[in-house]
């Protein structure tokens, strides 16, 4: 083996490497978002970005829009008269 095919070899690994992380913290940002913005459906949310991993990030975008959408909460104050 030659050094050009060692390199060659490192530089494939370092490919596949982070394109593995990429594609993992894509599957996790939408239920990082989630969390962080305290959404009521957070682990919803979390669960609906690693199924897009298995269905090839084809729902990704909506599960992100998901993590961003604030639902009205009910006040304490509905209802009481």
């Amino acid at each position: 083996m030659s050094v050009i095919d060692i390199f060659a070899w490192i530089v494939l690994i370092v490919l596949v490497l982070s394109t593995v992380a990429v594609i993992v913290f894509l599957a996790m940002l939408p239920g990082m978002i989630a969390k962080r913005r305290n959404h009521p459906w957070a682990q919803a949310v979390t669960v609906g970005g690693w199924v897009t991993l298995l269905l090839g990030f084809a729902l990704w975008p909506i599960v992100l829009i998901w993590a961003y959408v604030d639902v009205p909460r009910p006040s304490k104050t509905e209802g009481v008269s």
